[in-house]
Parts: C-alpha cells; structure tokens; sequence
C-alpha cells in the first residue's frame, strides 16, 4: 500500500467517529509513522510503505478514533516557541495559555534577576517559556504530581535551562521554600460536575488532576491564592490563568488577600482568561 492509499483509509475511519480534523490528524500520524515531516508525506503519496510503517500507522489512527489526543500520541506540543515532551501525565500545552506568557514577558520587560515560582507546573511549558525569553530569570516549580514534574526535567533538559530551574513534589499548602519576585499559576479551575461535558480528547485521556477546580472550580484557585499571598514579596507581580466565568469571583479573592488587580486578559474567543495583579 502507498502512501496516498493509506491516508485515504485513515481520513475515513477518523470521520467515521466524526473527527473534525481528520485529515490533517491522518497526515500528521503519517509522518509520525515514517518519521519524516507532513511536506514529505504530501509530496511522497506514491511511495509504497514497508509493513512496519504501516502497521505502526495504523495503529496510531486506531488510537486517535478512541479521541486519543494527538500531541499523547507524538509525545510532543509545539507552545509558545518551543516543542514540548508531553504525555498522559500532564495536561497539553493549550494556545490560550500563551496570553499568560505575553502578560508575564510585558511586566517583566527591562527586569534582572527575578525569581518565578510556577504553581502547578505541569509539562513546564509556561516556566520554562519565560526563563527561554529572560536568560537571567531564576525559576521553580511545583506540582503535586511526580509524573508530571517528571515532564518538566524532560523539558528543562531539552530545553537548556537545568541550570536556572528547580522542581518540587509540593501541595500548595505546604509549600514554604523561599520569596518570589513573580509567582504564576494555571491552576485546575474547572467545576467537577462540569468535567464529564468537556470533549471525550480532554476527558477521558487528560488528567483529572489538572483539570477538576472542586465543586464550585475555586477550591485550587483559592489555595493558590493564598499561598501566593504568603511567597511574593512586597510589590511582586502574581499572573494566574482562570475560567471564563469566574473573574469577578476570583477578582474578590485577591482583593481579600492584599492584592491591586493590575488587568483582566481575555482569550483567543474574547473569554476573560488571565488576572495581572500586584501584592500591595
């Protein structure tokens, strides 16, 4: 079977369980299969694929029409500027949280020195993105998931910057190492009665743990909030990402804890996404 043929059958089985991007996912999952890139898959569609490929091919589409998620199935995700180790450890690297990247790089333009705390690092896609941009920035990052800080040495290693970060196994209520000049956090803020509607790509293969913010989505919110409060130093910028209905809730929690809200951010879909804010 060549090329062509083989795509052809996977864009079909991807639209049987009604895949919007079927094709784009098949050429992607070629390319994976053949290691090659999507322009060689495009330009090669008559070259005939030795069974290995094609059986590994194959499999990945199988994988994909269960709603596994591409970026699980390549192991990676392209975020800001950089490719990212990812996997089912982790939640994937989302476009929307690049607003938080441009809000942290904005506030800390002409900085030296600073120390960022990232509170539930995840893949480390958001710390390391600064650090990668700001060659004298300092970070740490926690998480309460080992897997997860698993990922983001991966990524310091890749990425180059083992020697600017460190990573913690932490709850956020007991963590007490040091004082930040900014801390950020993308916290799980999603309600758990919301979760089980949310896309079967996000919930059956993403971790609940990155994504379930407790019955109202403000339990993680409201820990970080605090812990936030307690590490910044005075006049230190605190950047955190929230669900598009809970700015006006999360505005009245960092108030309560001496916070200046500095900017509401929205998002790619005009949805308020990110809280700049200033301990006073």
């Amino acid at each position: 079977m060549n090329i062509q043929s083989a795509v052809i059958e996977g864009v079909n089985i991807l639209r049987d369980k009604s895949i919007l991007s079927a094709q784009l996912d098949t050429e992607i999952l070629m390319a994976k299969a053949l290691d090659k890139n999507r322009e060689y898959i495009i330009l090669n569609h008559n070259k005939v694929l030795n069974i290995k490929n094609l059986e590994y091919f194959k499999k990945l589409v199988h994988e994909r029409a269960t709603r596994k998620p591409i970026a699980y199935l390549l192991n990676n995700k392209f975020f800001w500027k950089s490719e990212f180790y990812v996997n089912k450890n982790a939640l994937i690297p989302r476009p929307d949280t690049e607003i938080v990247i441009e809000q942290i790089l904005k506030v800390t333009k002409n900085k030296n020195y600073l120390r960022i705390l990232d509170i539930g690092v995840g893949s480390g896609c958001i710390l390391l993105s600064i650090l990668k941009e700001r060659k004298n920035f300092y970070g740490s990052g926690i998480d309460i998931s080992k897997n997860s800080l698993e990922i983001s040495k991966i990524n310091a290693k890749k990425l180059l910057l083992e020697e600017r970060v460190k990573f913690y196994k932490s709850d956020v209520d007991k963590f007490t190492q040091g004082k930040y000049d900014l801390i950020v956090s993308n916290p799980p803020y999603i309600k758990k009665s919301y979760l089980k509607y949310l896309e079967n790509d996000i919930f059956k293969f993403e971790p609940k743990l990155a994504l379930d913010g407790g019955l109202d989505g403000l339990s993680v919110i409201r820990k970080v909030i605090k812990k936030s409060s307690e590490l910044l130093k005075k006049n230190g910028k605190f950047i955190l990402e929230i669900g598009f209905d809970q700015k006006s809730k999360v505005i009245k929690l960092l108030n309560n804890k001496g916070f200046y809200i500095n900017s509401t951010v929205k998002d790619l879909a005009k949805n308020d996404r990110c809280i700049v804010s200033t301990k006073i």
